[in-house]
């Protein structure tokens, strides 16, 4: 709770005050804190006494800041009830010790706390505290060391407490309210003292006293008479008021005496007259002369020359007369209203107007009046009110009480105002008087008393307080008295027009709309043009615009007008100042207007962004508020607002012809203001609509046929929001029959058809766009709303389409848009049709485009109505129905001879008839004619239009399809499909090939400058081809989504043909766009569809013929286009044997082959300049990629052989042609009878490929061997050498990336193909190993011996797998595959490995290189001469001959040539001799196979003699040199000879076959070292050698030969 918050807080700030020298304070107010925290509010604090005796205790500390703070929260509690009434009397007694500090905040404090006493629950009960209470407020009075505002603040609160004190009696007593004087007796012991103190004091009134007697009355005397005051006013009458008082006072008020003493003080004149003034609004009821005679006096004493002062206290009894409403009331109906008596009220009237004219009798002092009469509401304005001073001789001190009384008689004409105001309204509230509010017309007559005395209060007075009010607001600038006056203004014009007293009301208008605008008249313009005759020009022109200042005063007055026009509105009639809101207006939007605080000179956009300019923004919204604020008059006050309107409009532009400069742009400022409150008026009364159209409308269709422009331009914009917000109003729709006919024939038809655009065809340009702008504005709104007129809005629409008028088409084009859009389901078969006429125009290519847009959009709208329509009908309807219904739509076409206006006018037409006879809309025929459309548009010589079109046109049969029935889909293929194909085919073909110049651009140097198009565009041919993709692009979506269902259409096999010739056509004919597009086509229909099982054999058969025919047709890959071409060709073909590998057979494979053959070839012919530089051609990476997808399915298995020989073919393609070059007229297959012969022919024909697979059945080993013959390109066997051939080394790249696939095809092959093919493929990885000569540095022949190796360590050791075979094939082909694998190893070691080949001297290369042929050796020995082989005797020979040539290199050079020698050369020479000694070494842990014994039995002899020669060469080198050391190479080899010999261990049966003496071989003890017998000789001639390396070996040798013979010495050991 807040309360208890800030008592918490105070409560806080007393301890903190209280901490040093108050401790008990302190901790008091500490405990106070915890205590009221336990309680919930002011309740609770009143039951417990501890939170006020702390405040208490703070208080008899007798500290300034306790007591200030202790006082104030003691008024706190009390203001809340929380002081209990117990503690009254302790309460009291700290206020009387409070009153005696000197302080005098805290008698201040003091004099507060009292006075809330008496207006608190804690009002003294009893006479001791009451007088306790007073007694402190006159001991404050009557304290001479009191400060004034101590004194007058005890004298006010005394005043108050005994008007307190009446009041609580009177609620005691239960006596009525003003009644209670006569009943003194029932009082309580404190009033009675009270009443006894007035008593007296009227006594000693009775007595006559002379002025000494007065002069002894003491400051307690005084107060006796404010008592006296506030008795009579709460005093109910008597004798004693009537025969006593009241003849005091008009002693008193005498003025013809000498003043002296005390009555001549202004004090004692102003308490007098405050009492003569609450006896005249007490009891001039009954009290008539007595106050007719009081009046009198008081407003003859405004004509007498006296004092300012006593003038002052008499105009301010008159003001408070004026200013009370009941009093004025009362005066005006017993005096003015009565015959017998003075007209009071009017003579007041004149009494304070008279005072407010004294202002123009001394001119030079009047301006310092004025603005202290300014100061002084301004001061009222704020709270302050202003008193006189006792002194009055100082000279501003007189200006100020003139100003001063004019002040206070201004206040009483403003009194008179509101008080007329006021009873104006009571009139209103009891009935007597309509209000102006009301929605009907007013009565002519006012009935009624309080209406009867409004209007004679009127007729007396208005004159004279318009004159004195007009005065002071044409004088004055202080904002406050400008702001006073002008309420009165309001008021009093206000309650004229409720009372229908015209004339004060016109007078008032007048004189208020004077005060409003300052427009400057010609004369000031042209005498200000002479007080500068040096100005600029500009400056001059500037000058003549509406240089509009408003002051405060002009904006105040302008508010008032706003006020007095919304009250009045029904009561104005004739009386509407409709000039001066013309005015207004124009300033308003003048960007040379502004207000008085802001200089004109300032920009707008500045004075926009002041809070000063939001003067302007006010006005503006109270303008714009006043005509919205019609909707709330009757219907005769509307007409006549709008005739008053038409009226200012028409006399302006009546005169606009002579009016020149600043005359018209006021003229057009006026009539813009009358055209925009007429738009306001009705718009806001859309309600009753039809009483005020023709008024409102009529004025608007004037303008519009004006012959000024901006006059147009208005009417215009006003017709848009008229008819806009009258067709959009609930009234226009309205739920009953004959006021929606109304709303739609009379408004409808009246407003939007006829008026508007009946002057469309024939009006300029503008006032025609302006007529479309409304009709959009309409459609956007509320199309949903119109219902008769459509067909003549679409026949206006097609008109602007077909005018072609540029700016026109796009306004038209946005109202078609928007019924598109909208209202689509209500006229759908016209709409379409103008929306097709704007896609035909040639004025704006981007409307041509977005109207293609909307007839996709329409083609949604009705393909959601046709699939409704066919699912409701699955029950009810057969297909029959559907067919015939198409048969009929396809009677209005002839085939594709038939034009597309003919299809479009009859399928409307169609639907126009049956428009009106039923709800429905065949869809059919609507989606019918939105194809004719984009057909016809297909063909439009704009590229971008016709290729909208043809994309619109796929797109939505691709969109919508499914929702189309077997029947329609038969008349789109035939009809639109098709021939759109067809048409636009021919368009391409027969366009021309010239190239176009861009755009003019402007002339550089001489020479013309032109826009640049891109080379792909620049001729109509490129762009028709364009069109043409697009076309295959629609089709191929088409087939892509329905194809399964087209094909159950009849005759679709025939459209089917017709695109597979125009696809080959357009692959082999086409530009590269074109046949892409074609092949993707194909591509598309079998990726979609195969996968599915959708794609029926015919189908796959003809795409391949298509593919085939293609390529064997196609031109070179010269070009990039080509390329291309044939790129996709591949990819068509590997994806169209992916997805339909299941259903190939032997043929379509064979067929698949051939044409991956006329690739290859294709690609061997050209090379790419890329490929001389190290990138591999795009076609042939094409062909690589589609090669790993040929992979032949689980029923294709007798392919394989074909397959790779295709490949070894592909590998191998250069030679191949060369190697039949030098055979040509000899036959190119094994078995000639099954193929034909190549005489003078170097290629493999498509005949030849055929002939291959007739009369063989599928899957039989025969079929497989007889292809694989067919195609096989080789030399017959007895070729001498058909490794003699080179390899095109363009081509390497190619073979590359060929190799591996070859490699993983044969690893995949089932095994009997291939044991068919191993040998070609070792014949051909031989040929590219053999390219190691020519080419060192490449890959070829790396990846050549790597595939070399892999199939030999993979498949020999699986030759067990292929004993299914018949055994005379298996030997056959085992016998070919052991002689390739032997010439391989023959060329390629002898010929490649270990010689001195060019390099790039790279260590890394040659130690790659070098392992490389380590790889060979290993291979060679370990897996094939150390293997389970079945190769012939002579196939091992030639293999370890092959080895012995190899180590024989050294040995055979000549001891010069030797240092020559690379180190890799010798180091593959021992090698290789190495691999001698391992394949005739023996172990006794080894597998010893015969086949292995045969190996060795081979080779033991070509060894040793190999040893024999290099220990004969090491001799003679030896003996040749003499003292010369031997090369490294020779001692190297013959230490490697004898440690080889020392450690090789031969079988028995190698030794065996050594040629040794019959007595040796009985004196052989192991056989072991057998071979070091045939050798003895030899080690017994190195014996005498220098070197002792060879020394120390030939030793070793020579001691196993002692072993071996048995002849080494006995040891222990061997015992």
């Amino acid at each position: 709770m807040a309360f208890m918050a800030v008592l918490e807080s105070d409560l806080r700030a007393l301890s903190a005050e209280a901490r040093r020298r108050y401790p008990a304070v302190k901790d008091a107010a500490e405990h106070a804190i915890l205590k009221l925290r336990s309680l919930s509010g002011p309740s609770e604090i009143a039951h417990n006494e501890d939170i006020v005796r702390i405040f208490l205790m703070a208080c008899d500390a007798r500290s300034v800041k306790l007591s200030v703070i202790g006082l104030s929260c003691l008024q706190k509690l009390i203001s809340h009830d929380a002081v209990a009434p117990s503690a009254l009397k302790d309460i009291l007694s700290t206020l009387k010790d409070h009153s005696e500090m000197a302080d005098d905040g805290v008698q201040l404090k003091t004099l507060q706390t009292i006075l809330l006493i008496f207006q608190s629950h804690l009002h003294p009960d009893n006479e001791d505290n009451m007088a306790q209470a007073l007694g402190i407020c006159l001991r404050l009075l009557e304290n001479s060391r009191s400060s004034d505002s101590v004194r007058n603040t005890a004298a006010a609160t005394f005043r108050q407490a005994v008007a307190l004190i009446f009041n609580n009696v009177v609620h005691a007593e239960s006596l009525p309210a003003g009644k209670y004087g006569s009943h003194a007796s029932r009082v309580n012991s404190v009033t009675n003292d009270v009443t006894r103190s007035i008593n007296q004091s009227l006594e000693t009134s009775n007595i006559a006293v002379q002025p000494s007697m007065r002069e002894s009355l003491s400051k307690t005397g005084k107060l006796g008479l404010l008592l006296l005051e506030d008795l009579t006013a709460l005093a109910a009458g008597g004798s004693v008021l009537r025969h006593q008082i009241c003849s005091l006072l008009m002693t008193s008020l005498r003025t013809n005496v000498e003043l002296e003493g005390e009555s001549g003080e202004p004090t004692f004149r102003r308490l007098v007259l405050r009492s003569v003034a609450h006896v005249i609004r007490l009891y001039s009821a009954f009290l008539v002369t007595e106050s007719e005679v009081f009046l009198n006096m008081l407003v003859k004493v405004t004509r007498l020359d006296l004092p300012l002062w006593h003038q002052i206290l008499v105009l301010e009894v008159l003001r408070g007369f004026c200013v009370e409403v009941r009093t004025l009331r009362l005066l005006f109906k017993n005096f003015d209203m009565d015959a017998n008596n003075t007209n009071v009220v009017e003579n007041i009237v004149k009494a304070l107007a008279r005072v407010v004219s004294t202002i123009q009798l001394v001119p030079e002092s009047s301006e310092e009046s004025l603005a202290a009469v300014a100061g002084m509401f301004n001061s009222k304005a704020k709270g302050v009110e202003w008193s006189m001073d006792n002194d009055a001789s100082n000279a501003a001190v007189v200006v100020a009480s003139e100003a001063h009384a004019i002040t206070l008689a201004v206040e009483g004409l403003l009194g008179v105002v509101f008080a007329v105001a006021t009873l104006t309204d009571e009139a209103v509230d009891v009935g007597e008087l309509e209000s102006p509010k009301n929605d009907r017309d007013m009565p002519s007559k006012c009935t009624g008393e309080t209406a009867d005395l409004c209007i004679s209060l009127v007729n007396s007075t208005w004159l004279t307080i318009l004159d004195a009010l007009s005065l002071i607001l044409t004088r004055s600038q202080g904002e406050a008295v400008i702001i006073e006056i002008l309420k009165g203004y309001q008021a009093f014009t206000q309650a004229c027009g409720v009372l229908h007293v015209i004339e004060p009301l016109n007078s008032f208008l007048a004189s208020l709309c004077k005060f409003t605008i300052n427009i400057p008249t010609d004369g000031e313009k042209r005498s200000s043009m002479l007080l500068s005759p040096g100005s600029k020009k500009s400056e001059t022109s500037a000058d003549q615009r509406d240089n509009v200042v408003l002051t405060p005063k002009n904006v105040q007055a302008l508010r008032t007008l706003f006020n007095v026009a919304h009250r009045l509105h029904n009561v104005l009639g004739a009386s509407w100042v409709l000039e001066t809101l013309a005015a207004l207006d124009r300033a308003i939007h003048s960007p040379h207007a502004s207000t008085q605080e802001v200089s004109a000179s300032v920009s707008r956009l500045t004075r926009e962004l002041s809070g000063q300019y939001s003067d302007f923004n006010i006005l503006s919204s109270l303008n714009s508020q006043l005509f919205e604020s019609s909707a709330l008059m009757h219907v005769s006050a509307v007409k006549s607002l709008l005739s008053a309107l038409r009226q200012l409009s028409s006399q302006c532009i009546s005169g606009y012809p002579s009016g020149m400069g600043q005359t018209l742009n006021q003229q057009i400022g006026s009539v813009a203001f009358c055209v925009e409150s007429i738009t306001s008026v009705l718009l806001n009364n859309l309600h009753r609509v039809q009483h005020i159209w023709d008024d409102a409308v009529g004025h608007l269709l004037e303008l519009s046929e004006n012959s000024n422009q901006q006059l147009r331009n208005l009417a215009l914009d006003a017709l848009d929001q008229s008819i806009c917000a009258v067709i959009g109003c609930d009234q226009f729709q309205s739920t009953k029959p004959s006021e929606l006919e109304l709303s739609s024939t009379e408004v409808c038809n009246r407003v939007v058809t006829d008026r508007p655009f009946e002057c469309a065809a024939f009006q300029s340009l503008d006032v025609r766009a302006g007529a479309l702008k409304i009709l959009l504005h309409v459609l956007e709104r509320h199309a949903d709303k119109l219902q008769f007129c459509w067909s003549d809005i679409l026949d206006i629409l097609r008109s602007v389409a077909d005018a072609s008028e540029r700016d026109l088409i796009p306004l038209g084009f946005q109202n078609i848009r928007v019924i598109m859009n909208d209202a689509l389901s209500t006229i759908p078969a016209q709409c379409i049709e103008v929306t097709g006429a704007y896609g035909a125009q040639k004025t704006d290519l981007n409307i041509s485009l977005t109207a293609i847009g909307l007839l996709w959009t329409a083609t949604d709208f009705i393909a959601k109505g046709l699939f409704r329509r066919n699912y409701e009908e699955t029950t009810n309807k057969n297909e029959n129905d559907v067919t015939s219904e198409v048969d009929e739509i396809s009677r209005h076409t002839d085939g594709f001879g038939t034009s597309e206006n003919e299809q479009i006018v009859s399928i409307n037409n169609s639907f126009h008839d049956s428009m009106h006879s039923s709800r429905g809309v065949d869809r059919n025929k609507l989606l019918f004619s939105v194809f004719s459309i984009l057909l016809k548009l297909g063909s439009d010589e704009r590229p971008e239009v016709r290729n909208s079109a043809i994309r619109t046109l796929f797109q939505t049969l691709g969109s919508h399809g499914q929702k189309i029935s077997k029947s329609m889909w038969e008349y789109c293929l035939w009809t639109y499909v098709f021939p759109v194909l067809e048409r636009v085919s021919h368009l391409a073909a027969t366009s021309s090939s010239d190239e176009w110049r861009g755009k003019e651009l402007g002339v550089r140097r001489g020479k013309t400058v032109h826009m640049l198009i891109h080379h792909s565009r620049n001729t109509a041919q490129k762009q028709w081809d364009e069109t043409l993709v697009l076309v295959l692009g629609g089709i191929t979506r088409l087939l892509r989504s329905f194809f399964p269902f087209l094909q159950s259409l009849n005759n679709f096999s025939a459209g089917w043909e017709i695109l597979l010739r125009f696809n080959e056509d357009s692959i082999l004919n086409g530009s590269k766009e074109v046949a892409v597009a074609a092949i993707s086509c194909l591509q598309t229909v079998v990726s979609s569809h195969c996968s599915k099982g959708n794609l029926s054999l015919p189908y796959i058969k003809s795409i391949l013929d298509v593919y085939e025919l293609a390529l064997e047709r196609s031109p070179d890959c010269s070009t990039n286009s080509a390329v291309k071409v044939k790129q996709e060709i591949l990819h068509g073909l590997g994806d169209l044997y992916v997805q339909a590998r299941n259903m190939f057979n032997t043929d379509m494979y064979l067929k698949l082959l051939f044409t991956v053959h006329l690739a290859v070839k294709s690609s061997m012919i050209h090379n790419d300049a890329d490929s001389e530089i190290g990138i591999l051609p795009p076609f042939q990476r094409t062909i690589l990629e589609i090669l790993p997808l040929l992979r032949p399915s689980d029923h294709l298995s007798a392919v394989w052989s074909a397959l790779l020989q295709e490949l070894l073919c592909c590998l191998l393609g250069s030679e191949v042609s060369i190697q039949q070059k030098k055979d040509e007229g000899s036959a190119t297959s094994i078995n000639p009878g099954r193929a034909g012969a190549s005489t003078g022919n170097t290629e493999i024909t498509k005949e030849n490929w055929n002939k291959t697979s007739i009369d063989l059945p599928e899957g039989s080993a025969s079929t497989a061997t007889m292809v694989v013959e067919t195609l096989s390109l080789s030399s017959s066997e007895g070729e001498a050498n058909p490794y003699e051939t080179t390899i095109c080394s363009s081509n390497h790249l190619f073979m590359e990336k060929l190799i591996p696939v070859i490699i993983e095809f044969f690893l995949e092959a089932p095994s009997t193909e291939k044991c068919n093919i191993f040998p070609e493929i070792i014949k051909g990885l031989g040929r590219c190993m053999n390219t190691r000569r020519d080419s060192p540095k490449g890959s070829l022949w790396r990846l050549a011996v790597e595939g070399f190796n892999r199939i030999l360590t993979v498949e020999l050791m699986e030759a067990d797998n292929n004993t299914k075979l018949d055994p005379h094939i298996y030997r056959h082909a085992r016998a070919r595959l052991w002689k390739e694998v032997a010439d391989v190893y023959d060329i390629f070691l002898v010929g490649s490995c270990g010689r001195a080949l060019s390099s790039d001297g790279n260590a890394e290369s040659l130690k790659a290189d070098e392992m490389i042929e380590m790889t060979v050796l290993n291979v060679l020995t370990d897996m094939l001469l150390k293997g389970k082989i079945d190769a012939p005797v002579e196939i091992l020979q030639r293999l370890v001959s092959t080895l012995d040539r190899c180590a024989s290199r050294t040995g055979s050079l000549p001891i010069e040539s030797l240092e020559l020698m690379p180190s890799h050369c010798s180091r593959f020479s021992l090698s290789c001799l190495q691999m001698m000694f391992s394949i005739c070494s023996f172990s006794f842990e080894d597998d010893w196979p015969s086949t292995r014994s045969t190996i060795s039995s081979v080779s033991i002899d070509i060894l040793i003699r190999r040893c024999e020669v290099i220990l004969k060469q090491f001799l003679s080198d030896e003996n040749d040199l003499g003292e010369h050391a031997l090369p490294a190479v020779r001692t190297n080899e013959t230490i490697c000879v004898l440690q080889e010999l020392a450690r090789m261990i031969i079988h028995s049966d190698t030794a065996s076959v050594l040629n040794l003496p019959v007595t040796v071989e009985k004196s052989v003890r192991h056989g072991c070292h057998s071979h070091l017998l045939v050798l003895f000789p030899s080690f017994c001639e190195l014996v005498v050698s220098r070197e002792s390396r060879i020394r120390e070996l030939v030793q070793v040798v020579l001691r196993l030969v002692a072993e071996e013979l048995g002849l080494h010495k006995s040891t222990d050991a061997d015992s």
